[in-house]
């Protein structure tokens, strides 16, 4: 690998692959790209990444053509639009500051492409409040985790070694319990470093509302007229409560990608109630307890995306605004509802090669070098991946920091390096301004 930065032997990196946002990396070419303390999901982040090239041109209707020229035949899609949808925005801070910068001036709609998952978690925080931790907590306090729904590890595979297994704490406490509920197989990879398997009580994922609804009902004293919940005996669900309620710090993870409910158009309100059902547990269990939730982000940016989004207007995305001024609705300004509308697209994605969805209205697609198309998009802008060929920020997906992303990737090659979204978005911009004033 010949375009490590400064042809180093070896770089500390930031890895964007998850939402735990691991900062302890080492990556190495020798001759190989390698990385020390990764994951399957970092390590095919950083393989994937580097493969790309860093001379992918820039094009319109699949022909290349200089930068300059893809930049004002998006600024004039742009310009002639009325009701435009910046959807996918795969990005950090930084690149999202610059979105929303040109969203303001072009009345767009703004979605991320994984709040189908995230607007489940955003309408009960909205709607009832939470009382969730963050990942220093569970490091430190937690003694009981019990995970709903997920195995965890699948998304965010280095969870239990930085959280849960980690004797590097502050108060010396013992290795939590871990209990998977409505797990899938690979929970079983979540051992403790003794052998100690996880307790796992089998569900399926349609099941769980039932069951989270029993245990509600059990921790607020009533009595269920039934020896099982969803083929889990009584005394199972009862024996769990004991552990949560004994707890000094328990906490409870879910992940609202995983909880869909199969139930088409009402998905997002089943999972939704799901999620109100957990919340409600985790308030009652603090009458007399500790107990925190931890909801798992979805990735590419999403935390990011979101808290740029609510501090700059008051709102996280699925937004849109109208003469300059900021409006939400979680129905009418998803992506699949405005797909329908919406009169040009502007598709983001810069960690991922993740292509459009299908759209009949004028396309510009600014992301990974490596994004392939069914269709060829009016406008390809390729830029440069956040934390290999540029610094940016990212939010934990606990929310409660930002991390820096490095620029990993040497560029002091004779073709110039992609350039950064931010950059590409505020050359739009400026050139948009222009078009207007003329």
């Amino acid at each position: 690998m010949k375009n490590l930065n400064h042809n180093a032997a070896s770089l500390n990196a930031t890895c964007p692959a998850c939402g735990l946002l691991c900062d302890d990396l080492m990556l190495s070419a020798t001759p190989e790209l390698t990385l020390q303390n990764g994951c399957t999901k970092g390590i095919k982040f950083f393989q994937q990444s580097f493969k790309t090239s860093l001379t992918a041109t820039p094009m319109l209707n699949g022909k290349p053509v200089p930068l300059e020229d893809a930049i004002s035949a998006a600024a004039e899609i742009l310009c002639t639009s009325k009701q435009p949808l910046f959807a996918g925005l795969g990005t950090e801070v930084q690149g999202m500051r610059s979105v929303m910068s040109l969203a303001q001036k072009t009345d767009a709609t703004l979605d991320h492409m994984h709040s189908e998952s995230t607007v489940s978690n955003t309408r009960t925080m909205q709607n009832s409040g939470w009382l969730t931790t963050t990942l220093s907590e569970i490091k430190n306090r937690a003694d009981v985790i019990l995970a709903i729904g997920t195995d965890i590890s699948s998304s965010h595979p280095r969870f239990f070694e930085k959280l849960v297994w980690n004797t590097d704490n502050l108060f010396a406490k013992p290795a939590p319990q871990v209990i998977f509920l409505g797990a899938t197989d690979s929970s079983h990879a979540a051992k403790a470093p003794d052998g100690t398997p996880p307790q796992i009580i089998p569900a399926q994922t349609a099941q769980l509302p039932e069951i989270i609804n029993a245990l509600n009902a059990l921790l607020n004293g009533k009595k269920l007229h039934a020896d099982a919940v969803a083929g889990i005996p009584l005394a199972t669900l009862n024996a769990l409560l004991e552990t949560l309620k004994t707890a000094k710090y328990a906490v409870i993870v879910w992940s609202a990608g995983a909880l869909k409910i199969p139930h088409a158009e009402l998905t997002i309100q089943s999972t939704e109630l799901t999620i109100q059902s957990i919340v409600q547990l985790i308030n009652k269990l603090n009458e007399n307890s500790r107990a925190a939730g931890l909801p798992l982000n979805s990735g590419d940016g999403d935390s990011s995306v979101n808290n740029v989004s609510t501090w700059l207007t008051g709102y996280p995305t699925r937004s849109c605004f109208r003469n300059g001024n900021a409006e939400y609705d979680t129905y009418h300004y998803s992506t699949k509802k405005q797909l329908m509308e919406c009169d040009a697209l502007l598709w983001i994605s810069t960690f991922n090669p993740y292509p459009p969805p299908d759209c009949k209205a004028p396309t510009i697609v600014i992301g990974h070098p490596d994004t392939k198309f069914e269709r060829m998009p009016e406008v390809f802008i390729p830029v440069g991946i956040p934390g290999v060929d540029h610094t940016g920020q990212m939010f934990r997906m606990d929310s409660s920091i930002t991390l820096p992303l490095k620029k990993l990737r040497d560029s002091s090659l004779p073709s110039p390096s992609l350039p950064s979204l931010s950059e590409v978005i505020s050359k739009i911009e400026n050139k948009l301004i222009g078009e207007v004033q003329a």
